[in-house]
Protein backbone atom coordinates (compact mmCIF):
# COMPACT_ATOMS: atom_id res chain seq x y z
CA UNK A 1 0.00 0.00 0.00
CA UNK A 2 1.26 3.63 -0.95
CA UNK A 3 -0.09 7.01 0.27
CA UNK A 4 1.13 10.16 -0.76
CA UNK A 5 0.64 12.45 2.18
CA UNK A 6 0.38 16.15 2.77
CA UNK A 7 0.03 18.45 5.18
CA UNK A 8 -2.91 20.89 4.89
CA UNK A 9 -4.85 23.63 6.17
CA UNK A 10 -7.68 22.36 4.14
CA UNK A 11 -8.45 19.92 1.54
CA UNK A 12 -11.75 18.57 -0.49
CA UNK A 13 -12.65 16.48 -3.18
CA UNK A 14 -15.90 17.47 -5.40
CA UNK A 15 -17.26 14.47 -8.21
CA UNK A 16 -19.74 16.06 -10.50
CA UNK A 17 -19.44 19.64 -8.71
CA UNK A 18 -20.41 17.98 -5.87
CA UNK A 19 -18.23 18.11 -2.42
CA UNK A 20 -17.75 14.57 -1.31
CA UNK A 21 -15.33 15.18 1.41
CA UNK A 22 -13.90 18.06 3.05
CA UNK A 23 -11.32 18.99 5.97
CA UNK A 24 -10.21 21.68 7.86
CA UNK A 25 -6.25 21.21 9.08
CA UNK A 26 -4.66 17.76 9.12
CA UNK A 27 -3.85 15.27 6.27
CA UNK A 28 -4.57 14.87 2.28
CA UNK A 29 -3.72 11.45 1.93
CA UNK A 30 -3.55 9.80 -2.06
CA UNK A 31 -3.96 6.19 -1.28
CA UNK A 32 -3.06 3.01 -3.55
CA UNK A 33 -3.78 -0.68 -3.00
CA UNK A 34 -1.26 -3.04 -4.70
CA UNK A 35 -1.93 -6.64 -5.37
CA UNK A 36 -0.96 -8.44 -2.00
CA UNK A 37 -1.65 -5.90 0.42
CA UNK A 38 -3.67 -7.34 3.20
CA UNK A 39 -5.10 -6.97 6.50
CA UNK A 40 -1.54 -6.27 8.46
CA UNK A 41 -0.33 -3.76 5.41
CA UNK A 42 -4.03 -1.73 5.51
CA UNK A 43 -3.09 -1.66 9.22
CA UNK A 44 0.15 -1.08 9.55
CA UNK A 45 -0.47 2.21 6.67
CA UNK A 46 -3.38 3.57 9.54
CA UNK A 47 -0.81 3.34 12.29
CA UNK A 48 1.48 5.64 9.71
CA UNK A 49 -1.04 7.75 8.52
CA UNK A 50 -1.96 8.09 12.19
CA UNK A 51 1.36 8.53 13.64
CA UNK A 52 3.96 9.99 11.16
CA UNK A 53 5.51 13.16 13.17
CA UNK A 54 4.63 16.51 10.22
CA UNK A 55 3.09 18.50 12.50
CA UNK A 56 5.15 21.25 14.45
CA UNK A 57 5.29 21.01 18.46
CA UNK A 58 5.88 24.13 20.79
CA UNK A 59 9.59 24.42 19.12
CA UNK A 60 8.70 24.46 15.43
CA UNK A 61 10.05 20.81 14.80
CA UNK A 62 8.05 18.47 13.32
CA UNK A 63 6.98 16.31 16.23
CA UNK A 64 3.87 15.86 16.64
CA UNK A 65 0.93 13.58 14.55
CA UNK A 66 -2.41 13.79 13.35
CA UNK A 67 -3.58 11.55 16.55
CA UNK A 68 -1.38 14.36 19.07
CA UNK A 69 -2.73 17.17 17.24
CA UNK A 70 -6.55 15.84 16.93
CA UNK A 71 -6.34 17.40 13.42
CA UNK A 72 -8.66 16.05 10.19
CA UNK A 73 -7.94 13.40 7.66
CA UNK A 74 -9.14 13.07 4.11
CA UNK A 75 -8.49 9.59 2.14
CA UNK A 76 -8.55 9.78 -1.52
CA UNK A 77 -8.15 6.34 -3.62
CA UNK A 78 -5.44 7.20 -6.31
CA UNK A 79 -4.30 3.51 -8.16
CA UNK A 80 -1.71 5.94 -10.12
CA UNK A 81 0.59 6.12 -7.54
CA UNK A 82 1.28 2.60 -8.09
CA UNK A 83 2.29 3.41 -11.65
CA UNK A 84 5.52 1.37 -13.09
CA UNK A 85 6.78 4.75 -14.46
CA UNK A 86 10.80 3.63 -15.05
CA UNK A 87 10.86 3.41 -18.49
CA UNK A 88 8.36 4.40 -22.09
CA UNK A 89 6.34 7.07 -22.17
CA UNK A 90 3.12 5.83 -20.80
CA UNK A 91 2.64 4.52 -17.51
CA UNK A 92 1.93 1.01 -16.53
CA UNK A 93 -0.51 -0.49 -14.00
CA UNK A 94 1.19 -3.87 -13.46
CA UNK A 95 1.79 -2.37 -10.19
CA UNK A 96 -1.92 -1.32 -8.95
CA UNK A 97 -4.33 -3.99 -7.27
CA UNK A 98 -7.16 -4.75 -9.35
CA UNK A 99 -10.48 -2.44 -8.65
CA UNK A 100 -12.28 -5.31 -7.01
CA UNK A 101 -9.02 -5.71 -4.84
CA UNK A 102 -8.37 -1.81 -4.39
CA UNK A 103 -11.85 -1.04 -3.42
CA UNK A 104 -12.03 -3.83 -0.57
CA UNK A 105 -8.61 -2.43 0.97
CA UNK A 106 -9.42 1.26 0.83
CA UNK A 107 -12.89 0.56 2.30
CA UNK A 108 -11.13 -1.59 5.00
CA UNK A 109 -8.52 1.25 5.78
CA UNK A 110 -11.48 3.67 5.75
CA UNK A 111 -13.63 1.55 8.05
CA UNK A 112 -10.18 0.95 10.73
CA UNK A 113 -9.73 4.57 10.36
CA UNK A 114 -13.07 6.16 10.99
CA UNK A 115 -13.03 3.79 13.85
CA UNK A 116 -9.71 4.94 15.53
CA UNK A 117 -9.73 8.54 14.52
CA UNK A 118 -12.19 11.34 15.41
CA UNK A 119 -12.80 12.90 12.15
CA UNK A 120 -11.90 11.00 8.54
CA UNK A 121 -13.76 11.89 5.05
CA UNK A 122 -12.95 10.15 1.95
CA UNK A 123 -13.87 11.09 -1.83
CA UNK A 124 -15.26 8.22 -3.90
CA UNK A 125 -14.03 5.38 -5.44
CA UNK A 126 -13.69 4.99 -9.21
CA UNK A 127 -14.96 8.49 -9.54
CA UNK A 128 -13.23 11.45 -11.28
CA UNK A 129 -12.64 13.71 -8.87
CA UNK A 130 -11.25 17.06 -8.00
CA UNK A 131 -9.03 17.40 -5.56
CA UNK A 132 -8.26 20.80 -3.90
CA UNK A 133 -6.20 21.33 -0.90
CA UNK A 134 -4.18 23.96 0.26
CA UNK A 135 -0.48 22.75 1.44
CA UNK A 136 0.41 23.85 4.60
CA UNK A 137 4.38 24.12 4.11
CA UNK A 138 4.50 22.51 1.32
CA UNK A 139 4.96 18.99 3.69
CA UNK A 140 4.68 16.39 1.56
CA UNK A 141 5.48 12.69 2.15
CA UNK A 142 5.54 9.57 0.35
CA UNK A 143 4.65 6.50 2.91
CA UNK A 144 4.50 2.91 2.03
CA UNK A 145 3.94 -0.55 3.18
CA UNK A 146 6.10 -3.23 2.95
Amino acid sequence: MIALIQRVQSARVDVENTTVGAIGPGLLALVAVQPGDDESRTKRMLERLLGYRVFADEQGRMNRSLADTGGELLLVSQFTLAADTRSGMRPSFTRAATPDEGRRWFDRLVELARAAHPRVEIGRFGAHMQVHLVNDGPVTFWLETP
